[in-house]
């Protein structure tokens, strides 16, 4: 294993864009009005645990089922274009499920931060970089959720509904475009420049 500072940005963009906190404010915001406080720490807690499971159990997991990395990163850069999509085009293609009365960790741990798109891009990365950039990613993505989670009406009144709204089209975007590098480069067709 060997640190890798470009997979280390590489891995925390496409984490950060997948997870899209800042384009789950407003959500946020709507479960701290309904359930009162939102532990920051535990939600991010068992966001991290979830995902750090699946990184370091997901290959054994898909083997069980015969599945490789490369045909579930194919499968991943799908549901990561579906994401992006969702974010450009404004449309929900996924339920993020019904908020309850669970203080917030079900709809925010899992499956909003920790849910299929970040799990599947954890397995989608693993085909491309190494696990302890991974890693490193996802850490420092867990240390922004939990930022977020404690400012997000810091970041609502800084932001505007604007500029949430740009964000989550740029990121949006993004997802788009690393979606089809996903794609392309597990499938074995060669762009030319």
């Amino acid at each position: 294993m060997q640190l890798h500072l470009l997979e280390i940005i590489a891995s925390f963009i496409v984490l950060f864009a997948i997870i899209d906190i800042l384009g789950s404010i407003p959500i946020i915001l709507d479960l701290k009005s309904r359930t009162g406080n939102i532990s920051a720490s535990r939600i991010t807690l068992i966001a991290f645990v979830i995902m750090l499971g699946f990184l370091f159990i997901g290959e054994p997991l898909l083997s069980i089922f015969g599945v490789d990395i490369s045909s579930f990163a194919i499968a991943g850069s799908v549901v990561v274009f579906l994401l992006g999509l969702e974010m450009v085009l404004g449309a929900e293609l996924f339920k993020h499920g019904a908020p309850g009365k669970s203080g917030a960790i079900v709809p925010l741990a899992f499956p909003l931060i920790a849910g299929a798109g970040s799990i599947t891009t954890l397995l989608s990365l693993k085909a491309e970089y190494q696990t302890i950039n991974i890693l490193i990613a996802l850490v420092l993505n867990m240390f922004f959720v939990y930022l977020v989670l404690r400012l997000t009406g810091w970041f609502e009144r800084i932001l505007g509904p604007g500029g949430l709204h740009i964000l989550q089209k740029f990121f949006g975007i993004i997802l788009l475009a690393i979606a089809i590098r996903l794609f392309l480069s597990n499938t074995g067709i060669v762009i030319v420049k």
